[in-house]
């Protein structure tokens, strides 16, 4: 290995090690790179910090977090949850899957998993071990389903990933769909499974008109998530506009219609939703100097053909990645692996003949999985404190369902055409 490759890269890990802030150890690093090793002039790393902030696709995160934001400070979120109970919640295990499925509504409109562990999270454990759940299952099974808020577009995660591949985010969004029912599923079957041994009490049976009564309730939120895919797919706007359209769409009812939220309260969500918006930025700003960097030094290139040389099966590359993936995600968050790790792969993709969406399914959910993995998952730790638990307990408990969730990678890492189905129906 060069030197100053060796030097960059220990520089790098000495200031994570040393737990300095991720955006500030990847801009510190890059500039190094550049400026010291490289020799360049230090105002290309000034426009560099511009370049990465001035894109539009940013916008759309930024709406979207706003989006969550006004559904956890309404009633937006409580209804979905009724809606889930009432649909699920007389089955054994029922109140376990309505959680996965209103993780699965959730996510569907706020694109993130760490609003999802919050809104949802914080509501559902509580009121699973009050209703005579283990406890290390409700915090296992509430921890883990809010992943689907990445996987079930609109995904934050998936945006920037477009953001980096050029991919279309309309179609990239279409391969989150199917994974993201298989996930649901499968923590579904296992919840049902797990607490008919337990005989666990199940609520009673809802009547026709029970349950009528709730999805009339409910409607106006239920309405939010068909808004955002019905207008992308319709044509009636883009993926961009609709995360504008959902957030005035989400103020509107949550002010006028549930009158759950006053307007007093929107500078407190905005100001709120300024500051997660702005964490993010600076996450993005510091990822391009360091990529900046790496793309000077020509070091995806160069992995790629080392990588090309050693490894000849698609198959084989794909497992080793699912594997660094999964590592990497236990020590870095989801948006600067992201922009840091897809430029390098980008160029092999096309030497194993994998195609640029399916990979970038698989990373999401990979990454995903490492909001529960220690030592930085960032959901095991809001679930610990929602219940006074440390680290370790909450990482015994979230156990059985990673392993599902990456049982359901393994499939769709193998089986593309099922990650793809939707995208090719839909644009060929």
């Amino acid at each position: 290995m060069d030197t100053n490759y060796l030097i960059i890269l220990l520089l790098l890990l000495g200031l994570m090690a040393a737990t300095v802030p991720v955006f500030m150890a990847l801009f510190f690093t890059g500039t190094v790179g550049l400026v010291f090793m490289i020799g360049i002039d230090a105002q290309i790393v000034i426009e560099v910090l511009y370049r990465s902030m001035d894109k539009f696709a940013l916008v759309v995160v930024l709406f979207f977090i706003l989006c969550g934001n006004i559904m956890t400070t309404g009633s937006i979120v409580h209804k979905l949850i009724k809606t889930a109970n009432v649909l699920v919640g007389f089955l054994p295990g029922g109140l376990a899957m309505a959680g996965v499925l209103a993780c699965g509504f959730f996510g569907a409109i706020s694109g993130s998993t760490v609003a999802t562990v919050v809104a949802i999270g914080g509501f559902m454990i509580p009121a699973l071990i009050e209703n005579g759940y283990d406890e290390k299952f409700s915090v296992g099974i509430m921890t883990t389903a809010p992943n689907l808020g990445i996987i079930i577009p609109p995904s934050i995660a998936m945006i920037l990933y477009a953001m980096v591949s050029n991919d279309p985010i309309e179609a990239l969004f279409l391969t989150g769909f199917i994974p993201g029912i298989m996930i649901m599923v499968a923590m579904s079957l296992y919840a049902y499974f797990y607490c008919k041994k337990k005989s666990y009490k199940t609520l009673d049976k809802p009547s026709f008109k029970e349950i009528v009564a709730v999805l009339r309730e409910s409607v106006w939120a239920l309405c939010l998530p068909l808004l955002i895919f019905g207008g992308i797919y319709s044509g009636m706007f883009t993926a961009n506009e609709a995360a504008v359209v959902a957030c005035f769409y989400a103020f509107f009812v949550e002010i006028f219609i549930h009158k759950d939220m006053k307007f007093k309260d929107i500078q407190k969500i905005i100001v709120s939703s300024a500051a997660t918006s702005a964490t993010l930025l600076v996450i993005v700003a510091g990822a391009s100097v360091f990529g900046e960097y790496l793309t000077f030094e020509q070091i995806p290139n160069k992995i790629a053909t080392a990588v090309v040389s050693q490894i000849q099966s698609p198959w084989v590359f794909l497992m080793a990645v699912n594997v660094m993936l999964l590592i990497v995600g236990m020590f870095m968050d989801i948006i600067s692996a992201t922009l840091i790790l897809t430029p390098i792969f980008l160029p092999l993709l096309a030497s194993f003949g994998i195609d640029t969406m399916h990979f970038g399914l698989l990373m999401t959910i990979n990454l995903g999985i490492g909001y529960c993995t220690p030592p930085l998952g960032v959901s095991l730790y809001i679930a610990g404190a929602a219940i006074d638990r440390n680290l370790v307990y909450v990482s015994k408990a979230v156990i059985p369902f990673v392993l599902i969730q990456i049982a359901v990678l393994l499939i769709l890492t193998y089986w593309a055409d099922l990650v793809l189905y939707l995208p090719r129906l839909v644009y060929g």
